[in-house]
């Protein structure tokens, strides 16, 4: 059963945002990680965040994960290898930037940047950790390498399951040395990524159709299971927003008892978060490479600064077992054409707000145009 952090407990965290711990690497670069102990509300909402840096030539070993995750590439080009549960065959997919592509449970996956790139290949995982050893942190699996998993097994195990003699057992499991991630020898060949392997399995949020573009506000690519059918296995609702210099967000919440997962690819700007009992419970200053969480329910808004500001979101959702379900986040903004103050009576507002009818049908008639993004007056 999981166990639901109390609304007292949420309140008193620390919801500032973070920027990432090395957690291991070698000269073909590092995977960074952001820790619970470090960010609360990580184990709080049960979601791990982690992103994999690798140099040219850089490779990061087979693995497979204990959560289903989101992977975004934040920036150059590459490779992932993806061997799908129960799948005949590899998918040797060309990667590059604003490609999402949803890893559910089982998956195993290799990530290689070339030899001659010229550019580090950067990719951001945010997943589910709910069923993970540990609330809040990803838990990778290696099948190679120093901590690979066949290091554990004796010498007669392994050479039994892969019908071997045990010196050649032995020697299979000890040639690499590395861990985690390592740096390809100068010449050696990696398999050639297919572009017809991206099909169904990638989307480039960077060049999908928007689905909400506001001249001089902003701009929404949602991921669902209509334009990446694997995220019925993932379970989570995503989306990248770019938002131009000065606009703002609308403040909103997420009503479908979910957690959204924020992290700042470029630009920056003001984020303000209020909780129960009106109480702002964040505001701050984020810049490209911070990550930070909203709790179920509070309000979110977002002021960019004069460089603009865009960021890729996760929305957890209770939900997320429905196969056919889309899988977009439900979110209620509260200003804007569609804001739910435009929806409740003029009588209540009245009341509500303790103001004249004049009042009430000047605020009406404000934003009947705008949608979630307002761009500077």
């Amino acid at each position: 059963m999981v166990q639901r952090t109390s609304n007292a407990e949420v309140m008193a965290m620390d919801l500032s945002h973070k920027k990432p711990a090395k957690a291991y690497g070698s000269d073909g670069r590092a995977y960074y990680d952001w820790s619970p102990a470090d960010l609360p509300m990580l184990g709080a909402a049960s979601i791990g965040a982690a992103k994999l840096h690798l140099s040219a030539g850089g490779l990061a070993l087979p693995s497979y994960s204990d959560s289903a995750k989101i992977a975004y590439v934040l920036q150059g080009a590459g490779a992932c290898g993806l061997v799908l549960p129960e799948a005949a065959s590899e998918k040797v997919i060309p990667v590059k930037e604003g490609d999402t592509l949803a890893l559910p449970f089982g998956a195993v996956t290799w990530w290689h940047n070339a030899e001659g790139a010229s550019a580090e290949l950067v990719v951001l995982f945010l997943g589910d950790t709910s069923k993970g050893h540990t609330p809040g942190r990803f838990t990778n699996f290696q099948l190679t390498g120093a901590t690979g998993i066949f290091t554990g097994f004796s010498t007669e195990f392994v050479a039994r399951a892969w019908d071997l003699d045990q010196d050649a057992a032995a020697k299979i499991v000890s040639t690499q040395p590395g861990s985690g991630i390592v740096k390809i020898a100068a010449g050696h060949r990696m398999p050639e990524p297919r572009a017809e392997d991206r099909q169904g399995v990638v989307l480039n949020c960077l060049e999908a159709p928007l689905d909400v573009d506001i001249p001089g506000g902003g701009r929404v690519v949602v991921l669902n299971t209509a334009n990446l059918p694997p995220v019925k296995d993932v379970g989570l609702g995503s989306d990248l927003v770019r938002i131009d210099g000065r606009s703002m967000c609308s403040p909103g919440f997420s009503c479908d008892s979910a957690y959204q997962v924020t992290y700042i690819v470029r630009g920056g700007g003001r984020v303000q978060v209020v909780g129960i009992d009106g109480t702002r419970v964040l505001e701050t200053r984020a810049e490209a490479g911070c990550l930070f969480i909203v709790p179920r329910f509070f309000v979110v808004s977002k002021i960019a600064d004069d460089t603009g500001m865009e960021w890729f979101s996760i929305i957890t959702t209770p939900n997320s077992g429905l196969k056919n379900a889309l899988l977009s986040p439900i979110f209620s903004h509260l200003a804007g054409r569609m804001s739910v103050w435009k929806a409740i009576s003029p009588e209540v507002l009245e009341t509500a707000f303790n103001s004249t009818p004049e009042m009430e049908k000047m605020f009406r008639s404000k934003r009947l145009d705008s949608e979630i993004f307002f761009a500077p007056n």
